[in-house]
C-alpha cells in the first residue's frame, strides 16, 4: 500500500479519496469563519486543494450542509441512483438532497458563496464553524455546532461502544 501525505504533514496508509495532484487525503479539523455580507466563505486552506477548482454543496444531515469534491459528489450520484423509485423514503431522499445541491467554485480568495436557501436550511447568519469529515467538508452555524457537540460529549462513550459491533 503507498504511502500518502495527509493534510498534517505525516504519512499515512491509504485513506479517504484521491486529490487533483493523485494523493489520497481525507478532509479533518475544525475551523471557524464568518460569512461576508455577500454570502461568501473562506474555505480552510488544507481543504482548497482537495476541493479543486469546484465542488457541490448541498443540505446535509442535521441541518448543515455538505460539500463535496466532484469526485466524490460522483461517487455518490452513482450510488444514489441505484436506490428504488418505488420506495418513498428512497425517493423522498433523493429529492431532498439534489434539489438542495449546486456546484460552487473556489474564487481567487478562496471562497464560496453559500446560497440564500441553503444559508436558510443552516440557519447560518454570520459566524460558521467548517469541519472535515472524511470524504466530504460540513459547514454548520456556530451555535448548531456548539449545541450538536454538547449533545454528542454526553453520549460519545455510549456510542463508541454500540459502533464497536460494527467492527470499529
Amino acid at each position: 500500500m503507498p504511502n500518502i501525505r495527509i493534510r498534517s504533514g505525516k504519512l499515512w496508509g491509504k485513506v479517504g479519496h484521491k486529490s487533483r495532484k493523485g494523493e489520497n487525503t481525507m478532509f479533518m479539523g475544525e475551523y471557524q469563519h464568518s460569512l461576508d455580507t455577500k454570502g461568501r466563505l473562506i474555505i480552510p486552506a488544507k481543504f482548497r486543494e482537495d476541493l479543486g477548482t469546484g465542488a457541490v454543496m448541498t443540505r446535509g444531515l442535521d441541518n448543515c450542509l455538505f460539500l463535496f469534491p466532484q469526485s466524490e459528489w460522483k461517487t455518490l450520484e452513482e450510488k444514489l441512483k441505484t436506490l428504488p423509485l418505488t420506495k418513498a423514503d428512497a425517493r423522498q431522499f433523493v429529492r431532498f438532497f439534489f434539489s438542495g445541491a449546486t456546484e460552487c467554485g473556489l474564487d481567487k480568495q478562496g471562497r464560496i458563496i453559500v446560497p440564500p436557501t441553503l444559508r436558510e436550511y443552516g440557519e447560518i447568519d454570520k459566524d460558521v464553524t467548517v469541519i472535515g469529515v472524511s470524504n466530504r467538508v460540513e459547514i454548520w452555524s456556530k451555535e448548531r455546532w456548539q449545541a450538536y457537540m454538547t449533545r454528542a460529549e454526553e453520549s460519545y462513550e455510549i456510542i463508541a461502544e454500540s459502533i464497536v459491533e460494527l467492527g470499529i
